[in-house]
C-alpha cells in the first residue's frame, strides 16, 4: 500500500460517516472427470461435478442456508445500532434512496438504503470470514483470500419512482484489479427474497464476455449515486430471478451481468455481501478504459470528503479497504 493510502486510513479513522441448483454429491473427483474445460473454478474437494459445471457456464451458483439464522440475526442487529447511531464505524459510507437523500435525516433503518466499506466493524465484519463462506471462495480465488469490498443492502419499499432498482451492471466496472477469474462476489439472504421485494436477477453465460461500457440509465425518477448500468443492455435476454430463503448464499462472477427491480413490498428487502479477489491479483491503470468514468467519479467523490488525502489513486482506494481473510497476503 503506498503511503497516501495509509494516509487515508489514518483519516478515515478520525472521520465519522455517517432459480437454485441443488444437485446430489458424487464420490468422483472432479478433476477426473472434466480435467481441461475449467476456467472459472479452481481444482477443490467442496464443489460437486455439476456445480462446478453450472458456475462454469452459467456464472453463478447458489448455495442454500449457508449462512445459519443466529449470524444473520447478529448481522441485522449491528445494521440497527449503525443506524440508530448507537455505534460509529470509521470510513462506513451510509447510504439512502435518492428520493429521501435531501428529506431530514431520520436514525432509524427506514432511511439508510445501504452502507458499504463495513470492514473496519467487527460484527459485520464477521461475515466476510465465516468459515462456511470463505471455503467456497477458495474454489474461486485460491487459498489467498482478500476481502475487498462489503456491502449491507436495505432496499426500501418504492416510492413511486422506481428507484428500488438497481439497473444491469457487472461489478467489475468497479474494480481495477485483475484477473477478473479470481474474483468472487458472495451475497447472503438475510430474509427471503422474491420478485416482490426486489430480488438479483442474473443474465446466465454473460460472465463469459467482456467488460462492457457503464453509466448511468436514463431514469425518469432518477438514479441512486454510483448505480452505474450497462450501456446496451438488451431488456429482452434470457433472465434468471434468483428468489431465496434467509441464510441462502449466491456466489457469481465480476463479469455476470446482473441486477435487481424493484421493491413492491411494505419492507425492506435486507442482504449482506463481500467480494473477494485472490491476493495474488495486480492492480491496473484504467485510465483510457470504459472504467475512467467510475474512476473520476469516486476520486471526486472522496476529494470533497477527505480534502486533506492529496494524491490518492483509484487503487489506493481500494487497497486501504481489503483486508486478508485467509492464507498470505501477496499483491492486492
Amino acid at each position: 500500500m503506498s503511503q497516501a493510502a495509509e494516509r487515508l486510513r489514518l483519516l478515515t479513522g478520525h472521520l465519522d460517516r455517517a432459480p437454485a441448483v441443488v444437485a446430489t454429491r458424487t464420490s468422483a473427483p472432479t478433476s477426473a472427470l472434466h480435467p481441461h474445460k475449467f476456467r472459472y473454478t479452481l481444482d477443490n474437494d467442496l464443489l460437486k461435478p455439476e456445480e462446478r459445471l453450472f458456475y462454469e457456464q452459467n456464472g453463478f451458483l447458489l448455495v442454500k442456508k449457508l449462512v445459519a439464522d443466529e449470524a444473520i440475526d447478529l448481522f441485522r442487529k449491528e445494521f440497527e445500532r449503525i443506524c440508530k447511531r448507537e455505534v460509529r464505524i470509521p470510513g462506513l459510507i451510509v447510504m439512502r434512496d435518492i428520493t429521501i437523500a435531501k428529506s431530514e435525516f431520520v436514525p432509524d433503518q427506514k432511511a439508510i438504503t445501504k452502507i458499504q466499506d463495513f470492514q473496519d466493524d467487527p460484527e459485520l465484519f464477521r461475515y466476510c470470514s465465516l468459515p462456511q463462506i470463505l471455503k467456497y471462495v477458495e474454489c474461486f480465488t485460491g487459498p489467498n483470500i482478500m476481502a475487498m469490498h462489503t456491502m449491507l443492502i436495505n432496499k426500501p419499499p418504492d416510492a413511486g419512482k422506481k428507484t428500488s432498482r438497481h439497473p444491469m451492471h457487472q461489478d467489475l466496472h468497479y474494480f481495477p484489479f485483475r484477473p477478473a477469474d479470481r474474483i468472487v462476489c458472495a451475497w447472503t439472504a438475510l430474509e427471503r427474497v422474491n420478485r416482490q421485494n426486489g430480488c438479483l436477477v442474473v443474465l446466465p453465460g454473460t460472465h463469459t464476455g467482456t467488460l462492457k461500457e457503464h453509466d448511468y440509465p436514463e431514469w425518469e425518477g432518477g438514479v441512486n449515486k454510483m448505480y452505474h448500468g450497462v450501456r446496451d443492455y438488451d431488456p429482452q435476454q434470457p433472465r434468471v430471478h434468483l428468489e431465496m430463503e434467509k441464510g441462502d448464499t449466491v456466489f457469481f462472477h465480476p463479469l455476470l451481468i446482473h441486477g435487481s427491480g424493484m421493491n413492491k413490498t411494505q419492507g425492506f428487502r435486507k442482504a449482506i455481501s463481500c467480494h473477494y479477489a485472490s491476493s495474488d491479483c495486480n492492480y491496473i491503470d484504467v485510465k483510457g478504459t470504459t472504467q475512467e468514468n467510475i474512476e473520476n467519479e469516486v476520486k471526486e467523490i472522496a476529494s470533497k470528503k477527505l480534502p486533506e488525502a492529496v494524491g490518492i489513486t483509484f487503487q489506493d482506494m481500494w487497497a486501504f479497504r481489503g483486508r486478508l481473510v485467509k492464507g498470505e497476503k501477496r499483491i492486492l
